[in-house]
């Protein structure tokens, strides 16, 4: 935005330390005159009175005062004028010194720079607590551009995948005309199949992270039932016992992003499990003004230090390589991820000591929704 020129503020501020300074003199020579100067009497100068035989000599009278005061005050004044104007530019330089810095790291960061930091050191302050924010807003804000960039990238593998292996088909049957189509379209759509599973699946992440929806009531235990009756199939495919227990649990969201929530969450246990005789269990329940929903499923041991990553785009289990039917696009825990986030929830993954995971989500809950809304 082009703006007109003006003052700068370090020339606000000495103009006004020199203001002041000149008004707390003014306000002192007044003093001065009012209480001195105003109750002098006019006599002559050097006039000698007689008194009981005492001699008392008259110093200068009130105009030659005044004559001798003016100049003095003018000198006074200007001198304290200089002083406000070079010790508040000296001190205005001292006190806006953290916003240059911070100025030098906004631009910076303006150009692409994200990782440099303020880090202004001292005792906290209004000017520390802003760089601190500030350095904050640039962490949060590098590691947000990090991960964008990563998923394009991981994006753009997984969609080119299925095109590379669509033109590979369509050149196979172009140069082999006698080939069998029947067996070249199959394969044709599972490729397409998979291809726009994964382009709605991003399209579902972009639109959770923009949080453009609307947040009705909804029943986490009706959600866990539906959810369980759509995949109970896959589990006895699977040779999985899936249960569903616990109660009610209201929570203020998008039915059909919370349903996708749970449904990713239960296929993701069913298809990460051991490969006969395991289970997964769906609890739901209300805790302390939030809603609260609980998979736990058996499988094999999942390492502590991968659990981080699982959150993360594009990542299978323990391996990235595809396998089996329900293998997925890769896009199961990072959907569940992005849907709790919108709904300023939380989610927490932690291994099993047989093998598994027990995933915990927390959505806020009814009550302390409205509550929110009726603070004052």
């Amino acid at each position: 935005m082009d703006r007109r020129p003006g003052l700068s503020a370090r020339l606000k501020l000495t103009l006004s330390y020199a203001g002041f300074l000149l008004l707390g003199g003014g306000l002192l020579l007044a003093v001065v005159w009012v209480f001195v100067l105003r109750w002098m009497r006019d006599v002559d100068a050097g006039a000698i009175q007689r008194r009981f035989g005492v001699v008392i000599v008259l110093g200068p009278d009130r105009s030659e005062l005044l004559g001798g005061f003016y100049p003095a005050a003018a000198a006074a004044m200007g001198f304290l004028l200089l002083f406000g104007l070079l010790g508040g530019w000296f001190l205005s330089g001292r006190m806006l010194a953290p916003l240059t810095r911070i100025g030098d790291a906004a631009r910076m960061a303006s150009t692409g720079s994200l990782s440099h930091r303020v880090r202004l050191l001292g005792r906290k302050d209004e000017f520390r607590e802003l760089a601190d924010v500030f350095d904050a807003m640039l962490e949060q804000l590098e590691s947000h551009v990090a991960e964008q960039r990563r998923f394009a990238a991981n994006a753009s593998h997984e969609l080119r995948t299925p095109l590379a292996i669509s033109q590979t088909l369509l050149d196979a049957a172009r140069n082999d005309p006698a080939r069998d189509q029947g067996e070249l379209l199959e394969r044709l759509h599972t490729v397409n199949t998979r291809a726009i599973d994964l382009t709605e699946a991003l399209l579902l992440l972009s639109r959770t992270d923009r949080r453009t929806f609307t947040r009705d009531v909804v029943d986490l235990s009706l959600i866990a039932e539906e959810a369980a009756e759509t995949l109970l199939p896959l589990a006895e495919r699977n040779r999985i016992t899936l249960d569903v227990t616990g109660g009610k649990a209201h929570a203020l969201g998008s039915e059909e992003l919370v349903l996708r929530l749970v449904t990713n969450l239960v296929q993701n246990a069913i298809v990460h499990n051991i490969p006969d005789g395991g289970t997964v269990t769906v609890h739901t329940e209300s805790r302390h003004d939030a809603s609260v929903l609980q998979v736990e499923n058996t499988g094999r041991p999942v390492p502590p230090e991968l659990v981080p990553t699982l959150t993360e785009p594009f990542q299978r289990g323990t391996q990235r390589t595809r396998t089996g039917e329900h293998a997925g696009v890769g896009l199961g825990l990072a959907i569940v991820h992005s849907i709790v986030r919108a709904h300023d929830g939380t989610l927490d993954l932690v291994p099993r000591p047989t093998g598994g995971l027990i995933v915990t989500i927390r959505l806020p809950g009814e009550r302390a929704e409205v509550s929110q809304q009726t603070r004052p």
